[in-house]
């Protein structure tokens, strides 16, 4: 079998998995943020925390909750990195330093899980499992709760209401996030991932000297870090490392759970609008897009042109011949289409042109289908600025969902979608313009400026992912990253609660004949091109210094 025929194959399977789990899960997630019922674990949960999950919150109060809880888990985070020195199971390893503790704490809460260490040869079982972990369930559910209370926004008429952020929080994780990972870390288990507590192992002489390993709660972390759309890998190599992900099908396994709930959540929010044909309008831009970018990955790493590419049947530098070119692309898609950042393969050894594909699909906004909650309401406020270019071309005042997008929610919706390539462009013109950053490129010309703008891209954006020829264990990078990973994850979350509040506001209009159809395939056209266009303005000079520049090089 040809290696793309293969990948063909691995991409049907894939399909037809997402696509007997939609219906389900999308339903189920509906049902779980419409319900007026607390489980009793939830119950304990919300007298131990002093919350009131029956309280309806306005914008402010429900931003409030967000903000007060990711302040409180970078605090907690930090410090337990801090002390790992003196805790018990930490594997003799060292507390971290300031600058990356505050690096990966900010990493990690934000749901981007960007790793500038080591994580075999950093962090200890309290750190890795009491703290890293924790966040990977938490921090999704903080981004599944955001997107249900814009969904709201759209269903609510007058009220302003966007339901209660801690029940949202604890119903995410007890309901959804929690019971999935059960049953993915047992198949990861069964199919020989790593799950134990054991300590430093020596295994076997190579090259005159021994190679060492730790064990760890692997398989229970890797589950959710695909789930959740986090990222970051327990072990350096991340899903290339077979303690992570042994072969094939728990990599197919992998790529499923990091696709199943951003797509799923289009059926939740169909629901929840009360109109399914909604959801599947969001749900066909969102796979238009993802299929487009495999599509486009697989050209250009299969058509490597030499005796070495032909040899090796495409682009194999990089790639873990377990894998292969075809399911090494769908990851690498897949991975930077949403904020997850977990890699099987070396995104810097990817040729220019496929580079560029991984960091395009950051750039869009990771909204196809993107990160867990950060995906849907992304791709909401670019379905607000759709309408909104469609109002213009006939003279009318653009209604989505029935809810009138005047003044104040362009300018939100704009703002939202100006933060993160702000916070990119104008953290790496740094960067490049500074002597101390620009040591810590591996490469110099188009692909060590590829490196820095992927840095900032993958922070900015929460993804988490690296082309890792860029030493970014450094004071600059570790500070400036960490900011733009906290910029960019809660100052959008600003303008989309508030933007969800105004919405709520409204009172819902009656469709006319001159209403937009939003669920039409025409919509769908439509929402594609502004968003490739959007982005294609945005990026388009960065990118042609860049991946680009070296692509057409080649």
């Amino acid at each position: 079998m040809s290696p793309f025929l293969a990948g063909v194959l691995q991409m049907l399977a894939l399909i037809a998995a997402l696509a007997l789990a939609y219906r389900p899960l999308g339903d189920h997630m509906a049902r779980v943020y419409s319900s007026d019922r607390h489980l009793r674990v939830e119950k304990w949960i919300y007298k131990a925390i002093g919350a009131d999950p029956d309280a309806e919150m306005r914008w402010p109060a429900y931003l409030r909750g967000v903000l007060a809880f990711s302040v409180v888990s970078v605090l907690f985070l930090y410090g337990l990195q801090r002390l790992q020195g003196w805790l018990p199971g930490s594997l003799g390893f060292v507390s971290i330093d300031p600058d990356q503790a505050f690096n990966t704490a900010a990493s990690f809460v934000s749901n981007t899980n960007w790793q500038s260490y080591y994580g075999e040869q950093a962090m200890g079982h309290v750190v890795q499992t009491g703290g890293l972990a924790v966040q990977n369930f938490v921090s999704a559910a903080v981004g599944i709760a955001v997107a249900v209370a814009l969904v709201r926004g759209f269903a609510g008429s007058r009220t302003g209401e966007l339901g209660n952020f801690w029940a949202d929080l604890v119903r995410g994780v007890v309901r959804i996030l929690l019971p999935i990972s059960v049953i993915g870390a047992i198949v990861l288990v069964a199919c020989g991932a790593v799950q134990n507590c054991t300590g430093i192992h020596e295994v076997g002489q190579f090259m005159g000297g021994s190679q060492q390993w730790n064990g760890g709660a692997v398989a229970s972390q890797e589950v959710i870090k695909e789930l959740g759309t986090n990222g970051g890998g327990y072990f350096n190599a991340n899903s290339a490392h077979p303690f992570e992900n042994p072969d094939g099908f728990t990599n197919l396994f992998e790529i499923f759970l990091i696709l199943l709930i951003p797509f799923s959540l289009t059926r939740t929010f169909g629901r929840m609008v009360g109109s399914l044909r909604q959801g599947y309008a969001i749900l066909g831009t969102m796979a238009t897009i993802w299929a487009g970018f495999v599509l486009l990955m697989w050209a250009t790493e299969f058509a490597g042109h030499g005796p070495a590419f032909e040899a090796a049947g495409g682009a194999m530098e990089g790639k873990e011949t377990r894998f292969g070119i075809g399911a090494s692309s769908i990851f690498a898609v897949s991975t930077t289409l949403t904020s997850t950042g977990a890699v099987n393969s070396f995104h810097s050894s990817y040729t220019g042109l496929g580079g560029g594909i991984t960091m395009l699909g950051m750039m869009l906004g990771e909204i196809a289908p993107g990160g867990v909650g950060s995906g849907l309401y992304g791709m909401l406020i670019m379905a607000i600025i759709a309408v909104f270019i469609a109002g213009l071309m006939v003279g009318r005042t653009p209604e989505y969902l029935g809810k009138k997008i005047s003044t104040r929610e362009i300018k939100l919706a704009a703002c939202y979608i100006l933060v993160t390539p702000a916070l990119v462009l104008c953290f790496t013109a740094a960067a490049m313009a500074l002597d101390t950053p620009v040591t810590s490129m591996t490469n110099s010309g188009a692909h060590g400026f590829s490196e820095v703008l992927y840095a900032y891209t993958s922070g900015a954006n929460n993804n988490g992912s690296a082309f890792a020829g860029l030493n970014a264990d450094t004071q600059w990078f570790n500070t400036t990253i960490g900011l733009a990973m906290l910029l960019g994850r809660f100052v959008p979350m600003v303008f989309v609660l508030a933007l969800a509040g105004s919405l709520a506001e409204q009172t819902p209009v009656p469709r006319t004949a001159g209403t937009l159809r939003t669920e039409k395939p025409l919509f769908t056209g439509l929402l594609v091109g502004t968003i490739v266009i959007i982005a294609g303005l945005t990026y388009f000079p960065a990118l042609a210094l860049g991946p680009l520049a070296e692509g057409l090089a080649s």
